[in-house]
């Protein structure tokens, strides 16, 4: 059910679809929409992130190195 669900034109996934199309845990994604890095709409007691949200997110992170990088720079 999760495989490719961008590919099949879905605009919102739940809080489970998040954690297996990122990685990341359930409290990894709430501590994100609580920290406000990811954008998260109710419907009744539902909660979604758009797709185009959850991409926004994953685009915001820091590079993995760069830090690094910028410090054997000087």
């Amino acid at each position: 059910m999760l495989q490719n669900t961008t590919e099949l034109g879905r605009r919102a996934h739940s809080i489970d679809e998040a954690c297996a199309l990122t990685g990341l845990g359930r409290d990894g994604i709430y501590s994100a929409i609580r920290d406000g890095y990811l954008v998260a709409r109710k419907f009744g007691r539902r909660t979604l992130i758009t797709d185009d949200d959850l991409r926004q997110f994953l685009a915001g992170l820091p590079r993995a190195g760069a830090e690094r990088t910028h410090q054997n720079e000087r």
